[in-house]
C-alpha cells in the first residue's frame, strides 16, 4: 500500500500517454471534494465543493480547495463534472467560475438546477451540459460515461473516464439501497460491464468504510416518521438537510396520511424544495403544502413544519427556535424530529440545540433515540461487493478522513487487490497512472483557502491563530512615548487591555522591563521604530507569560516625543 510521504517533492512532468490524478480536497477530511485529472495536456475536474469550518477557524464562512496548481492552466480545463448536488461537491464552483466563467459544467438535471440557483446569487450564468445515466460524452481527450448511483440526494452519478492511459471509475458519493424511494438503484450491472472492460483505477467513497455490514434502506425509516406524525399531541417540527429530497418526501407522505398540513421554513429549504417539486423529484399531494401564514389558522395537531438546521448551524431555523430568536415559538407538547446524521465535529452544536428545544418543553426525536436517519454512504459490505464486481487493477480511496481511507484500502486488499496498487493519497498528492500502474510521484500545493465574508483567501492560518489568541488570551496595547534623542521613555506608558484580566496596578511591574528594553536598544543603536516595536512586544509578552501564565496578543505603539 503506497503512503504519502511528508518529504514528497514537486511532481515531474507527466509521462507521455499517462494519466495524472490530483485531489485538491476531500482526502483526509469530509468536504470540499475536488479531483483534477490530467491527460494529453488537458484537465478534467470532478466536483468542486466546500468544507465547513471547525471551532478552531473563527470567522470563516467556508473553506475552498486550493486552485494554485491549476491557476495558470485554466484554459486547459475541458469541463467540470459534478457527481451530485451536495454543498461539499458543488459549493466551490462559483469561486472556480470567477476565475474562468465559460468552463462547461456537466451534471444531472437536479444537480445543475441546485447549482444554477446558487450561481444566480453570485451573478454568474454558467455554460451547462446536462447528462443522465447511460450517457457517454467526450470532453477533450476524456470520454465520460455516466452511471446511476443511489445517495441521500436524487440524481447522483458515478463517472467512468476513459483515456488512452486507461479507464478510471469514480463512484462519487454512493450507497446500495436496494429499495430506494425513487426506485433508481446503484447500477451494479454497469459497474460489472465496466469491470469486464477493465477498470484501471477505482476511486471509491470511504465515508462509511469503517461501518460493518450494509447501510439500512431509507424505507425502514417510514415507521418511526409515521409514528411521530400519528402520536405527536401538538405540532411536529422536522429538521433535515435542505437537499435530502427523499427524506422530506417521507415526511410529506406521513404528514398527509395523518391529516397534517406542511410548511417549509428556512431560505435554502424553501428554495431547494421548490426546485425539486418543479422538476418532479418531490411529489407533493395537492393542498398539502401551505405558507407559514396559513398555518396560524390551523389547530396544532394539524401542523408539520420542515426546516433547516439539523447540524446545529447557528443561523439556521432550528437553532434560532432553540434560542427563542425565531417567529416559531417552540412550546410544551411540540415534537421536534431531527431526521439527520451527526456530522463529525458538529456533535456539541447539535446537542446544544437538542437541549435548548427540550428546555422549552419539546419532545426531541433524533438518531440517538429513534430510527429516523440512515447514512447516504456505502458501508463495508457494499464496498466489498463493488471491489468484487469491478475487479479494479488499482484503487484510490477518496472522500474521507485518514481512518476512513485506511479502512477502505484494507477492504480492497482483502478482496484481492495487490497492496502495492492501493494508493492512499492526501490533498495535493500526485498519483500517476502509467502503463497500468498507479503510484505517488509528488505533490502540489493544496492548503486551506478561507472565505471570510467577501474576502476569498484573505484569512490565513496566521490570522486565524491571532483570532484564537484574542479569544483565549485577550489583547494588550502598549503605547510608549519615546524621546528620539535618548531612546528613553518621555512619560509613563499607557496600557489598553481587552479580555486580559487586570486591574489598575497590573501593569506597574512591566514599566521597568520596558525601560530596560529601550535602554538596551539605545546602547545597540536600534533606532528603527518597527524594530523597537518588535523588541517591546517580545519583552511585554515574556513578562505576561512569566507573571500571569497568559499569552495575550501584544500590540506595541511607539511614538516619537
Amino acid at each position: 500500500m503506497s503512503h504519502p510521504h511528508p518529504e514528497l517533492k514537486a511532481a515531474p512532468p507527466l509521462p507521455r500517454g499517462g494519466l495524472r490524478v490530483i485531489a485538491l480536497g476531500g482526502l483526509g477530511e469530509i468536504g470540499r471534494n475536488m479531483t483534477v485529472f490530467e491527460h494529453a495536456g488537458k484537465l478534467l475536474i470532478v466536483d468542486c465543493g466546500v468544507l465547513f469550518p471547525e471551532e478552531t477557524q473563527p470567522g470563516v464562512d467556508v473553506i475552498l480547495p486550493d486552485f494554485t496548481s491549476i491557476r495558470d492552466r485554466l484554459n486547459d480545463i475541458v469541463a467540470v463534472v459534478l457527481t451530485h448536488g451536495h454543498e461539499d461537491h458543488i459549493g466551490g464552483v462559483p469561486y472556480l467560475l470567477r476565475e474562468r466563467s465559460d468552463i462547461p459544467v456537466v451534471g444531472s438535471k437536479l444537480t445543475l438546477a441546485f447549482l444554477e440557483a446558487k450561481l444566480k446569487e453570485h451573478g454568474i450564468r454558467p455554460r451547462t451540459v446536462r447528462v443522465r445515466e447511460g450517457d457517454r460524452r467526450g470532453f477533450g481527450p476524456f470520454d465520460c460515461e455516466f452511471v446511476a448511483v443511489n445517495h441521500s440526494i436524487p440524481d447522483s452519478l458515478a463517472v467512468a473516464i476513459r483515456t488512452r492511459a486507461g479507464m478510471v471509475l469514480h463512484t462519487g458519493d454512493f450507497k446500495m439501497d436496494q429499495f430506494p424511494l425513487d426506485d433508481r438503484i446503484t447500477d451494479l450491472r454497469a459497474f460489472a460491464r465496466l469491470g469486464e472492460e477493465g477498470v484501471d483505477l477505482f476511486l471509491t467513497d470511504s465515508t462509511n468504510a469503517e461501518v460493518p455490514g450494509f447501510t439500512t434502506s431509507e424505507r425502514e425509516l417510514n415507521p418511526a416518521i409515521e409514528q411521530v406524525m400519528r402520536t405527536a399531541p401538538r405540532r411536529v417540527i422536522v429538521s433535515s438537510f435542505a437537499s435530502h429530497v427523499h427524506r422530506i418526501q417521507q415526511v410529506l407522505d406521513a404528514a398527509h396520511q395523518h391529516g397534517r398540513k406542511v410548511a417549509f421554513v428556512g431560505r435554502s429549504m424553501v428554495r431547494n424544495m421548490g426546485i425539486a417539486r418543479d422538476l418532479g423529484y418531490l411529489k407533493v399531494p395537492s393542498g398539502l403544502v401551505v405558507s407559514t401564514k396559513e398555518l396560524e389558522k390551523l389547530p396544532d395537531h394539524k401542523i408539520a413544519l420542515v426546516c433547516t438546521g439539523s447540524q446545529g448551524e447557528p443561523m439556521a431555523a432550528l437553532s434560532r427556535m432553540a434560542n427563542r430568536d425565531h417567529l416559531i415559538r417552540i412550546g410544551k407538547g411540540d415534537t421536534v424530529l431531527l431526521a439527520s446524521s451527526l456530522i463529525p465535529g458538529n456533535e456539541n452544536a447539535i446537542y446544544r440545540v437538542i437541549n435548548g428545544l427540550t428546555r422549552w418543553g419539546a419532545h426531541v426525536v433524533h438518531k440517538g433515540n429513534a430510527k429516523v436517519h440512515v447514512s447516504g454512504h456505502a458501508s463495508a459490505g457494499e464496498l466489498v461487493y463493488c471491489y468484487n464486481i469491478v475487479k479494479p487493477r488499482n484503487v484510490m480511496p477518496v472522500h474521507g478522513e485518514w481512518r476512513h481511507l485506511r479502512a477502505n484500502a484494507d477492504l480492497a486488499i482483502r478482496t484481492g487487490v495487490d497492496p502495492d496498487r492501493v494508493v492512499i493519497a492526501e490533498d495535493g498528492v500526485v498519483v500517476d497512472l502509467v502503463d497500468g500502474r498507479a503510484s505517488i510521484t509528488g505533490k502540489v500545493p493544496a492548503g486551506n483557502v478561507y472565505v471570510d465574508g467577501m474576502e476569498v483567501g484573505g484569512a490565513t492560518e496566521a490570522s486565524l491563530k491571532d483570532r484564537l489568541t484574542l479569544a483565549a488570551e485577550g489583547v494588550v496595547t502598549v503605547v510608549a512615548i519615546v524621546d528620539a534623542d535618548t531612546g528613553a521613555l518621555a512619560e509613563a506608558p499607557d496600557f489598553l487591555a481587552r479580555g486580559f484580566v487586570h486591574d489598575d496596578a497590573t501593569f506597574e511591574p512591566v514599566v521597568p522591563v520596558i525601560e530596560k528594553t529601550l535602554a538596551t536598544a539605545a546602547e545597540e543603536g536600534v533606532g528603527d521604530a518597527r524594530q523597537l516595536e518588535q523588541l517591546l512586544a517580545r519583552a511585554v509578552a515574556d513578562w505576561a507569560f512569566r507573571t500571569h501564565r497568559r499569552k495575550p496578543l501584544i500590540i506595541p505603539v511607539i511614538i516619537d516625543a
